[in-house]
């Protein structure tokens, strides 16, 4: 298994925000000290603006360097450009390692699934997994597929991929609940809106039921924006899922038998560590 992280994505933080450095140090710490999975470690590719610009617009790129913040959830850092293209860089080297058969996680913040084209939001500045599911397309594949469990809609996803035939967004996520978005589907976008305390096994229903619908499209490659959110003890939502479940959702991805790979979102409990070995458990089998 292919692991892609660069500890320079731990040197940004705001203090009391949930994004923050302690949830991917944490999960490197569990994972270099694990004995269970054989981990190559790698770090991102470097990023061209050709790759970025098929996603988001050159004003966008450039409001990444003007200080001020975005929102009141996403703050301007110094450097948060590079930090961002640094995550893009961790989705597009888990893309070349899918391309070449290999099970592949990106371990990098910021998040990027609510970034839309023009806006960044959601905690969330450059959109990796778009970026990538595009990049995917230019290198040959017809049809590219991102399936999205994160507990919040990866609004941003839907609003790029949305001028892109050949994609196709699947995204499973609490409703209500923020960003507001995502109470049905949108052209090439099929949202699957989850009440708040569903129970889990009605929840993994729902997510078997996004598998199928993915499978349906027949997709080349997929892309796996892989929050972890959507757990019962998590700060910011109101679900009910167990590690589990992401040990579960690890195998389905699997057994989709088609050339994947994952990058992180969102989860901010103090057991994230264990929901991601749980997943990436599944990934591996």
């Amino acid at each position: 298994m292919i692991l892609i992280n660069d500890p320079a994505c731990l040197d940004y933080s705001t203090p009391g925000h949930p994004e923050r450095p302690q949830r991917v140090a944490a999960t490197l710490d569990k994972l270099k000290q694990q004995k269970e999975l054989v981990i190559e470690w790698r770090k991102p590719l470097p990023v061209k603006d050709e790759s970025i610009l098929r996603a988001h617009t050159a004003r966008h790129l450039a409001r990444l360097n003007e200080k001020a913040d975005f929102d009141g959830d996403t703050a301007w850092h110094p450097g948060i450009a590079d930090h961002a293209r640094r995550s893009v860089g961790g989705a597009l080297q888990a893309l070349a390692a899918a391309r070449n058969g290999k099970t592949a996680f990106s371990l990098m913040r910021p998040p990027g699934h609510h970034a839309e084209r023009e806006r960044a939001m959601g905690f969330c500045y450059l959109n990796q997994i778009a970026i990538a599911a595009l990049e995917a397309q230019a290198a040959g594949y017809k049809r590219v597929a991102v399936y999205d469990f994160d507990v919040h809609h990866g609004n941003g996803t839907e609003e790029i991929l949305q001028h892109h035939p050949g994609t196709a967004f699947f995204s499973i996520h609490q409703f209500p609940c923020y960003p507001g978005t995502g109470r049905c589907n949108v052209g090439n976008s099929q949202n699957y809106p989850v009440p708040p305390h569903t129970p889990r096994k009605e929840y993994r229903a729902i997510l078997q039921r996004a598998f199928d619908d993915l499978k349906a499209f027949k997709p080349d490659i997929v892309g796996i924006s892989a929050g972890f959110d959507a757990y019962a003890r998590d700060p910011l939502s109101e679900e009910t899922l167990e590690a589990e479940d992401y040990h579960w959702l690890g195998e389905s991805v699997r057994k989709l038998g088609i050339p994947h790979f994952s990058v992180l979102e969102g989860g901010y409990s103090n057991d994230l560590p264990e929901l991601i070995f749980a997943y990436l458990k599944g990934l591996e089998g």
